[in-house]
């Protein structure tokens, strides 16, 4: 178990200490619940109420903060307890699955495949013709990579996901369990004789540096070229990103939130969960929708959109407000 003083934290953040705790810390936790032992976080004024009945010797807090520490009681102050406690947490982090041979025996490795440098690739794992896995990159158990993807340096991908054929992933991406990328677009077309009649999808993902995609995620391939994800992208759990959709740098997509094909989405943009955007839809940069939207319109750069169908957040808020005052009127309330 590792353990660590106060003084051995601050080392780390960066932070002034106030008060004075010689408890060893052994694992971060929330707030309500966290023991003695534990480290904690204040990262909004709302909570500091909470610090009075938590039994945490040691939170990190924002440089306002408003209240001390107690007896035998300490804050870090940082100028963002929220970062800050990435970097902490981190300290405590377990290690990653054990490898006990960087290729397993039950894998299955076409020759024509380049590896990397101390690449690790799990049992029951496909690793198909042509494919490029960079250096230091990790692919767990059953994962399925089928021929001519590439997959870049220090990136990891989980157990039961699938990298379908020609697609290709950056550096230092998490791909994680179960997701999809790849797999065909949703494309038919009418047909008086056949009903519907599918249209073939021929082109690829391409996915940037630095992107997480979440458990159970699908992001489909173009149609005729490449569904694109920026750098930096962060998409949830359960999430759709349909064929042809072109995502900037730095976007946020919570989880069971949806792209139908053709979607642009600028850079810095933010999806609230369960929300849906139509296709050929275009969404400007630093623009964010709230939860359970939906959106039929482009957005213009850096406004915020609330409501099925979504409009501007503050109309959608005097919208709100009205209805609510009709019902108590109708009701005689």
């Amino acid at each position: 178990m590792k353990t660590y003083q106060i003084n051995e934290i601050n080392a780390l953040v960066k932070g002034e200490i106030v008060g004075n705790s010689t408890q060893f810390i052994t694992s971060p936790e929330e707030l309500e619940t966290a023991t003695s032992e534990q480290i904690t976080f204040i990262g909004s004024k709302k909570f500091e109420k909470l610090w009075a009945t938590s039994k945490a010797s040691i939170a990190i807090v924002n440089e306002d903060i408003s209240i001390d520490p107690g007896e035998n009681r300490a804050f870090i102050k940082v100028k963002n307890a929220d970062l800050t406690m990435c970097q902490v947490v981190e300290l405590f982090a377990p290690p990653s699955p054990v490898f006990h041979k960087h290729i397993h025996p039950n894998a299955t490795v076409d020759p024509s495949a380049i590896i990397g440098e101390n690449v690790k690739i799990g049992a029951g794992c496909y690793i198909g013709l042509n494919v490029k896995i960079g250096n230091n990159s990790i692919i767990y158990p059953n994962v399925t990579i089928l021929d001519e993807s590439s997959i870049g340096n220090n990136t990891t991908i989980w157990s039961g996901a699938v990298i379908r054929e020609r697609c290709y992933i950056g550096n230092n991406c998490i791909i994680h369990v179960n997701a999809s990328i790849g797999a065909d677009g949703f494309g038919f077309k009418p047909c008086p004789i056949n009903g519907l009649v599918k249209m073939p999808q021929i082109g690829n993902v391409v996915i940037g540096n630095h992107v997480e995609i979440g458990a159970n995620s699908c992001v489909d391939r173009g149609k005729f070229s490449s569904t694109v994800l920026g750098d930096g992208c962060k998409i949830d759990n359960l999430v759709q990103i349909g064929h042809n959709s072109k995502l900037g740098k730095f976007c946020i997509m919570a989880g069971n939130s949806g792209l139908a094909g053709s979607v642009t989405l600028g850079n810095g943009v933010i999806i609230g969960g369960s929300a849906s955007i139509k296709d050929h839809t275009t969404i400007g940069d630093g623009a964010i929708v709230g939860a359970g939207s939906g959106v039929t319109g482009d957005i213009e750069a850096g406004k915020t959109m609330l409501g099925y169908p979504a409009v501007e957040a503050r109309d959608a808020l005097k919208q709100w407000a009205i209805l609510k005052r009709l019902v108590k009127e109708s009701s005689g309330k």
